[in-house]
């Protein structure tokens, strides 16, 4: 099944709560992680992608990657990337982490 590229802060949020394996991926910058971050998240800044292309591949076919960034530009740009590497289920959370925090967790700060 083809996954749309992008997929709403509400959307992850009920799929994790139904209990589907999904892979957070966190790609902003180290410094950003420090100020907020989304729980059990995992950070891979957007530069490291293509060293990590392996791990991220084989994660993909364990859980459905949802990679996120501050507003989602440079998700979408690492999920276009993906697919083109052949990493099928992967998909980038639209407003990124800035959007979760306002639509889904307000605990979550926002920068």
């Amino acid at each position: 099944m083809a996954f749309p590229m992008e997929v709403t802060p509400q959307e992850v949020k009920q799929r994790l709560d139904t209990g589907e394996r999904l892979a957070l991926i966190d790609v902003r910058e180290p410094a950003e992680f420090q100020l907020t971050r989304i729980e059990g998240a995992q950070l891979i800044p957007m530069n490291s992608i293509p060293a990590r292309l392996q791990e991220l591949d084989s994660l993909a076919d364990e859980a459905a990657l949802v990679v996120f960034c501050h507003h989602g530009m440079r998700s979408l740009n690492v999920v276009n990337w993906l697919r083109q590497q052949g990493v099928e289920s992967c998909q980038s959370m639209a407003g990124g982490i800035e959007r979760w925090s306002l639509q889904v967790d307000p605990t979550v700060p926002r920068y």
